[in-house]
C-alpha cells in the first residue's frame, strides 16, 4: 500500500474543478493501465456553441478475471469543488504537513480513488473481475457523468455484481459509518402571476405576494412523515423567495420561490411533485419540479457485512449503517446492482485546507482490498 500517498498526490495536483477533463484522467489511466486494466474514456454533454453546457469526461476501466467470475466495482469521481481563498498552501499543490495530506480533493474524493488503485494492485487477477466507474461530473449537475457511464456499461454488458462508492462517509474516525442508502431529492420552483399596478390603486392590480406567502405557509406546515426504520423524516425547506420589484410604489406582477425536499422511501419524486403542484394550484400558482434522485436502500446483509468485517479487521470498530446526509452518485448506480458507500472522514470536505490523515489513506486502501477480495469470493 506504499503507493497510495503518491497516487493521492498525483491526483490532487491536477486542477479538476467540476466538470473535470484531461490531466486528472491522464493521471488515473497511467495508474490503472500497468495493473492490467483496459481503460475507456469518453466525453458527453457538450452543448452548442455559446451555451454554458460543458463536456464531461468519464472513465470506465475493467480488468477481467476468469470466465464466469464475479464482478466488483469501485465508483467515484475526480472532479472537485472550487477551492476558494485562504489556503495555507496551494490547493492543487499537495502538501504533507505533520500527519496530514492537504489539497483540494484529499477527502472528497481523490484520496479514496487513490486508495482504490492501491487496493486493486494487491488483488490477484484470478480473484475475479474488477472495474472503476469514475466521473468528472459528481460535484456539478451530474447530468453527463455516472448516468453516461451506466449507459456505457449496459451497452457493453459490463454490469457489476456489487459496487462500492468511495464517498467520505466516516464522521469522527475512519470506519465509524457506511451509507447503505440515501434519501431522494427534488427541487421545485413555484410561480404566482398577478397584475402589476400602482400601490395607490390596488383595485386595478392583483398582488401575487399574499398568495405566494399563503402557499409557502401551507407547504412549510406539512409533516411529510415521521421517518422509517432506516430513514430520518423527510423535510421540506424553503430555499429562495424572489419578488422582482425595484420600485417602492409598484405592486409587482410576479412572485417566485423555490423549495427543496429530501425524502425517504415513503415517497417518490413524482408523488411529492404532485402534492406540491396541488397546493400551488389552490393558491393560483404553478410548480416546476426537478427530481435529482429517488431514495434507495441496500438492505443490510452479506454486502454490508463484508464491509463491516473489513473495517473491523483494520480499525477495530464496527461501522454504523446509515442513510443520513445528502445525495451521491449511488442514487444512479443502485439501478445496476447493490451499492454501498464507504470512505474517509468527511470533516474537511469542501472546506478551506481540506486534508486527510496519511494513516487513514493507508488504512482505507487495506480495507478496500479486503472488501474487494471478499466480494469477489461471495
Amino acid at each position: 500500500m506504499t503507493d497510495v500517498i503518491d497516487h493521492a498526490k498525483r491526483l490532487i495536483a491536477c486542477e479538476s474543478v467540476t466538470p473535470a477533463r484531461g490531466p486528472v484522467f491522464d493521471a488515473l489511466e497511467a495508474m490503472l493501465a500497468p495493473l492490467g486494466f483496459a481503460v475507456q474514456r469518453f466525453t458527453r454533454g457538450e452543448g452548442p456553441a455559446g451555451s454554458d453546457e460543458e463536456a464531461v469526461e468519464n472513465l470506465f476501466a475493467v480488468r477481467h478475471g476468469p470466465p464466469g467470475s464475479r464482478h466488483f466495482a469501485f465508483a467515484g469521481h475526480v472532479d472537485v469543488v472550487p477551492p476558494g481563498d485562504g489556503w495555507a498552501s496551494e490547493p492543487f499543490g499537495p502538501d504533507v504537513r505533520g500527519d496530514l495530506l492537504y489539497g483540494r480533493g484529499a477527502v472528497d474524493m481523490k484520496g479514496a480513488v487513490a486508495a482504490m488503485v492501491a487496493a486493486v494492485a494487491e488483488v490477484p487477477v484470478e480473484a475475479g473481475t474488477l472495474s472503476f466507474i469514475i466521473t468528472g461530473d459528481e460535484e456539478g449537475p451530474a447530468l453527463h457523468g455516472t448516468r453516461a457511464l451506466i449507459d456505457h456499461m449496459r451497452a457493453t454488458g459490463e454490469i457489476p455484481d456489487l459496487c462500492l462508492v468511495g464517498e467520505p462517509t466516516s464522521v469522527h474516525r475512519l470506519g465509524d459509518m457506511m451509507k447503505i442508502g440515501r434519501r431522494g431529492s427534488v427541487n421545485i420552483w413555484l410561480d404566482v402571476d398577478g397584475t402589476q399596478g400602482h400601490v395607490a390603486y390596488p383595485h386595478l392590480a392583483d398582488n401575487p405576494i399574499p398568495r405566494l406567502v399563503a402557499m409557502l405557509a401551507e407547504l412549510d406546515a406539512l409533516v411529510l412523515d415521521e421517518g422509517t426504520d432506516w430513514f430520518q423524516p423527510s423535510n421540506l425547506e424553503i430555499t429562495e423567495i424572489d419578488i422582482p420589484n425595484r420600485a417602492h410604489n409598484v405592486i409587482p406582477g410576479k412572485a417566485r420561490a423555490r423549495i427543496s425536499i429530501r425524502f425517504n422511501d415513503r415517497h417518490s419524486g413524482a408523488s411529492l411533485s404532485a402534492l406540491v403542484a396541488g397546493i400551488a394550484a389552490r393558491h393560483g400558482g404553478t410548480a416546476r419540479p426537478v427530481i435529482s434522485g429517488e431514495p434507495f436502500l441496500t438492505e443490510p446483509g452479506r454486502f454490508s457485512q463484508i464491509i463491516a468485517d473489513a473495517v473491523m479487521a483494520e480499525t477495530g470498530i464496527t461501522p454504523e449503517a446509515s442513510t443520513t446526509g445528502g445525495t451521491s452518485d449511488a442514487r444512479f448506480l443502485k439501478d445496476l446492482c447493490p451499492v454501498i458507500e464507504f470512505g474517509l472522514c468527511n470533516a474537511t470536505m469542501h472546506k478551506t485546507d481540506e486534508a486527510v490523515a496519511v494513516d487513514d489513506l493507508a488504512a482505507l486502501a487495506a480495507i478496500y482490498r479486503r472488501i474487494a477480495v471478499a466480494a469477489l469470493a461471495t
